[in-house]
C-alpha cells in the first residue's frame, strides 16, 4: 500500500475542507445555527413543545384518558409546531442547510466525475444547483 498517496489525498481532503469551511454557505450556516441555538423564544417554544408532547403520551397512555384533554394537548402541540416552524431563525436555518446540501451534493457530485468520468444520475445538468462540474 502506498501510504504517501494516501497521506496526500487526506492532505487533499483537508484542504478542500478548509476552503469549504469559508464558503458564504457554510458561513451563512454557521450563523444560523448559531442564532437558532441563542433565540430565547424558540427555545421557550420548544421546551414546551416537549413537555406537551411527554404529557400527550402520558394522557393516551392512561387507562382511562380523557379524549378532551387529549385533544386540547394536540391542539397545543400543532400551534407549537407551526409557531417553531414560523419563526424566522429557524426558517433561515433551514434555508441555509438546504443550500449547504446543495453544494455538498455538488462537490461530491465533482469528485465523482473526476473519478468515473461519468456525472452521477443526480446531476441536473443546470449548474445554477450546484458548483457545476462540466
Amino acid at each position: 500500500m502506498d501510504t504517501t498517496n494516501n497521506q496526500n489525498v487526506f492532505e487533499l481532503a483537508i484542504t478542500l475542507g478548509k476552503a469549504l469551511k469559508k464558503d458564504e454557505r457554510l458561513v451563512r450556516m454557521d450563523a444560523a445555527r448559531k442564532a437558532y441555538e441563542e433565540d430565547p423564544t424558540l427555545k421557550t417554544l420548544m421546551t414546551e413543545y416537549d413537555v406537551q408532547q411527554k404529557a400527550i403520551q402520558q394522557v393516551a397512555s392512561a387507562e382511562d384518558f380523557d379524549p378532551q384533554l387529549l385533544e386540547s394537548i394536540q391542539n397545543r402541540i400543532n400551534e407549537l409546531y407551526d409557531q417553531i416552524m414560523a419563526a424566522p431563525v429557524y426558517v433561515e436555518l433551514l434555508e441555509a442547510q438546504e443550500a449547504v446540501n446543495e453544494l455538498m451534493n455538488a462537490v461530491n457530485n465533482t469528485i465523482t466525475f473526476a473519478i468515473t468520468g461519468e456525472m452521477p444520475s443526480n446531476c441536473t445538468h443546470d449548474c445554477s444547483t450546484c458548483g457545476g462540474c462540466h
